[in-house]
């Protein structure tokens, strides 16, 4: 095995190394790391794959943003700009600014309340639903073949993991944003 020298999130020497086919292997996180070092490295190793399936040809000029406000209304629409916001984790300024490109692109509609007229809600048609699927196709797509590529054993670690992955994101679902303290990142 080749030794490859990497520096860690907060500036220290990380151990890594570097096997002859160009793989990075990490220790495993065990019961023995501590929690911070733990939920620092799930934390990173899940926003570097989302930030990696992000982008899809299929996507065409919209914005991650827009697309993850898509992906909201699918799963929770027809909703109200109000619970649309929270669900999306978007302030209600910068959502009132995608909402009419969404629907100009012909992606989703509003429905007026007959019975409030301040109230509106939005949900998505045909055309969005039909993007939606074509963007998670492309990412699908993209996960299949690098989890082709690791070893039998690698992957049925991951199939474990992924139900308690399941059961965490639905737990932070019900938590209240997260916050900066003071000295932290």
């Amino acid at each position: 095995m080749l030794a490859s020298k990497q520096v860690s999130e907060r500036g220290r020497p990380a151990a890594r190394t570097m096997t002859a086919t160009g793989v990075i292997e990490k220790p495993a996180i065990t019961a023995g790391d501590g929690a911070e070092t733990s939920a620092a490295r799930l934390r990173i190793a899940v926003a570097r794959l989302s930030r990696r399936l992000r982008p899809t040809a299929a996507a065409g000029s919209l914005t991650p943003t827009e697309v993850d406000v898509l992906v909201a209304i699918d799963r929770r629409g027809p909703l109200r700009l109000s619970d649309l916001a929270g669900f999306a984790g978007l302030n209600p300024t910068m959502l009132s600014r995608l909402i009419p490109k969404l629907e100009a692109a012909g992606l989703m509609r509003r429905l007026a309340s007959a019975a409030d007229r301040r109230v509106c809600r939005v949900e998505i048609n045909a055309k969005g639903r039909r993007l939606l699927e074509r963007i998670r196709s492309e990412r699908n797509d993209a996960l299949s073949r690098l989890l082709r590529e690791l070893n039998a054993a690698d992957r049925s670690a991951l199939a474990r993991a992924v139900p308690v992955l399941e059961a965490l994101a639905d737990r932070m679902v019900d938590q209240p944003p997260t916050t900066a303290r003071v000295g932290s990142r």
